[in-house]
């Protein structure tokens, strides 16, 4: 469906299209990821912190590195990393160098609620894209990066 007929409208420019069209899928895929997420008691930025967590492949990371690596850089981290810790999903060290240094690792339980999820989100990513060809998701990956940087 058209964007004019989804807002219902015919006064669009394309510049406008664009940024209408980035939202209300930003939006399609956020609700989608939330679902997925939801019965698992885990929000999209906590999920995003337990990825971040397992690339550092059992090394530690402080909140400035999860912070830099976040796709929501608005996020508070230190909640989202308080939240975990109570799920026992990650641990809060103090470094031992650096008393002021708060380094943060993923658990066991953490490592494992990822690989129950890994393939429900690689089908939900599919299913967003599922309808366009590998060629096109190419390009629009393409377009999309030079759109954001």
């Amino acid at each position: 469906m058209k964007i004019e007929e989804v807002l219902k409208t015919d006064h669009l420019n394309d510049s406008k299209k664009l940024v209408l069209n980035i939202m209300l899928c930003a939006g399609k895929a956020t609700t989608m990821m939330n679902d997925t997420l939801k019965p698992y008691d885990i929000s999209i930025q906590q999920f995003n912190v337990l990825r971040i967590l397992r690339g550092q492949k059992g090394k530690p990371a402080n909140l400035s590195t999860i912070q830099e690596r976040m796709v929501n850089k608005m996020s508070n981290t230190t909640r989202l990393v308080d939240k975990l810790i109570k799920k026992n999903l990650v641990d809060r060290y103090i470094c031992e160098e650096n008393r002021r240094k708060i380094e943060i690792i993923i658990t066991k339980e953490g490592l494992q609620l990822l690989e129950k999820l890994d393939p429900i989100v690689d089908r939900l990513e599919n299913d967003f894209s599922g309808h366009i060809t590998k060629e096109e998701l190419i390009i629009l990956n393409e377009i999309l990066e030079k759109v954001r940087n």
